[in-house]
């Protein structure tokens, strides 16, 4: 299953507004197909993988599918439990339940009422490549991830506000390929005006994946600009799956402030700035047990001089 859902990660985020699943047919311990949702939502990763196998495969065959697959007909293809249902496979594997209504268990009832073995896991590796449809069906929100860059000591940029560049052309690559896993790519009003970010993908043959582009202030949205007045509103931006905060240090706190990053992705170069502007603004914390066991490191890794470490925010 965590194949399945590392494959997934193909799916993100053009299979908006659909959820990015995955799928492999495994026959006799080999994967002898794969499929993920596509451009639009359509076709979906069950309907890829079940295409073309003969059924005398298939009859042998488990396919290992991240969610539960939709039991709704929709004018834009059949339900995959129907697709499966006609495939027959041997067994199905789902790594999460589908809590959208419409779905929510009747495909899997479909499933076993046609006699097909399956097992329901509750998998955090595919429940993390769905994050944020997840996240939308559940919170009714997108999943958010704060990027902070910044030195040894906190810092994002000098007293006088230089800040190209903190950290390095690997570091900021990886960046870029983050930006590019995004439905919508949010700064606070205070940088654009200061910097005049492009906030686009800037990766040979990744272009055309630049995210949509939102500014967090009570103003007019600047050109080519979503403008939001507060961090509670990201629950307007339609069909916006994963939001990707880069900050200033005002807009982070705020975010933060109302518990609303679920991701932090924290890029740390070798250096000392002292006296410079810090990465965050007040959380209103009133006590250090407050702060603790909130997070938990996902992912850490070495990017040329500089080091990057992922979060997750700890939540029951």
């Amino acid at each position: 299953m965590a194949a399945t859902a590392r494959l997934a990660l193909r799916a993100r985020p053009l299979s908006r507004p659909n959820p990015g699943v995955a799928a492999l047919v495994v026959h006799h311990g080999r994967v002898v197909a794969r499929g993920w949702t596509r451009t639009g939502g359509r076709p979906h990763a069950e309907a890829e993988a079940l295409a073309g196998l003969a059924p005398e495969v298939l009859a042998e065959a488990t396919l290992y599918v991240t969610l539960e697959p939709c039991a709704h007909r929709s004018p834009r293809g059949p339900a995959c439990a129907d697709l499966i249902v006609a495939a027959r496979p041997a067994r199905v594997v789902v790594g999460q339940h589908d809590p959208d209504p419409r779905t929510s268990g009747a495909g899997l009832a479909r499933l076993e009422a046609a006699g097909i073995a399956t097992r329901l896991l509750d998998d955090p590796a595919s429940a993390a490549s769905l994050a944020g449809f997840l996240t939308r069906q559940r919170a009714g929100r997108p999943w958010v991830t704060l990027k902070l860059a910044t030195s040894l000591d906190g810092c994002i940029a000098l007293a006088d506000g230089t800040s190209r560049w903190i950290t390095g052309e690997i570091a900021r690559a990886h960046v870029h390929a983050h930006r590019a896993q995004a439905d919508a790519i949010l700064v606070g009003g205070g940088t654009w005006r200061a910097d005049a970010p492009r906030l686009d993908v800037r990766l040979p043959g990744l272009e055309a994946r630049s995210p949509r582009r939102v500014i967090l202030t009570r103003g007019p949205a600047p050109a080519g600009t979503t403008a939001l007045p507060a961090p509670e509103a990201i629950a307007a931006l339609e069909g916006v799956q994963y939001l990707y905060v880069e900050g200033g240090a005002q807009t982070a706190a705020a975010f933060l402030a109302a518990d609303l990053i679920d991701e932090l992705h924290l890029y740390r170069a070798p250096i000392l700035i002292g006296d410079g502007r810090r990465s965050l603004g007040a959380l209103g914390l009133t006590s250090l047990d407050a702060a603790h066991g909130r997070w938990h490191m996902t992912e850490r890794r070495q990017l040329g001089s500089d080091h990057f470490e992922a979060y997750w925010r700890s939540r029951t």
